[in-house]
């Protein structure tokens, strides 16, 4: 292990609940995290959901980021779609658009940008998908920080265009072979707190990541939450990390 120099950053994603539908403890997490990834309306979230949680991260002190979907509600955006890189482009700038129109009510600077489900996955992988992101992101003056995996497609590309990039680990998904497995695990794959607690601590020490990830929907998170949070207060005098 490596001893790290930068300050780690917890991100969670939030703002899911739409209607009458609820999802989520985003009241208990956002007073331990840095950064919250708000649904724009595709995967989850709707309009009331979204002022709401701009001004929940407002009294919170966090960073609010789009957290962009593809248009699969009924799947929450965990379902791969076929759509060309021009569909990718346009969803992003549609989702940011509505984002950054509620969070100027609160005077708050949009902060970044994370990929939901399964966009998140393929514009990891796929060069095409990966351009029209890098592509999207461009477009803004105020430069978004883009949450992704490492060693991706597209923090190769990100990085490649001089795009602000936030390396993730993903605390409340169970890794196998070193990848994160994102999708269809199980609570004996996640293991216990301290099975997570032990991994989480490890991803930190080894300075490889600039955020870590709680997701506001999974079982437990609470406690977590609270892990995480213990975790990058223990770090010792740290610089840097996500701006």
């Amino acid at each position: 292990m490596t001893e790290r120099k930068k300050k780690i950053d917890i991100n969670v994603d939030a703002g899911e609940s739409f209607g009458v539908y609820h999802y989520g403890k985003d009241e208990a997490l956002f007073p331990l995290v840095d950064s919250a990834n708000i649904a724009c309306g595709f995967h989850g979230g709707d309009p009331h959901q979204m002022r709401k949680t701009i001004q929940l991260a407002a009294a919170n002190n966090v960073k609010v980021g789009a957290h962009v979907g593809f248009p699969d509600r009924l799947g929450f955006g965990r379902r791969e779609m076929n759509v060309s890189p021009e569909e990718a482009y346009d969803y992003i700038v549609y989702q940011v658009g509505a984002l950054q129109a509620f969070a100027s009510l609160y005077n708050m600077p949009l902060h970044h940008l994370k990929l939901h489900g399964a966009f998140y996955m393929m514009a990891a992988e796929k060069e095409e998908l990966a351009e029209a992101v890098v592509g999207a992101l461009l477009t803004y003056q105020n430069r978004l920080t883009l949450y992704t995996l490492p060693d991706s497609v597209l923090s190769s590309k990100a990085l490649k265009a001089e795009i602000p990039v936030a390396l993730e680990y993903f605390a409340d998904r169970p890794y196998q072979n070193g990848k994160v497995k994102m999708f269809g695990w199980t609570s004996e794959e996640l293991g216990t707190h301290g099975a997570i607690k032990q991994r989480t601590a490890k991803a930190i020490a080894s300075g490889k990541y600039d955020s870590i990830c709680i997701h506001s929907d999974t079982p437990g998170v609470e406690k977590i939450g609270k892990i995480a949070a213990e975790l990058a207060a223990a770090q010792p005098a740290a610089i840097g990390g996500v701006q």
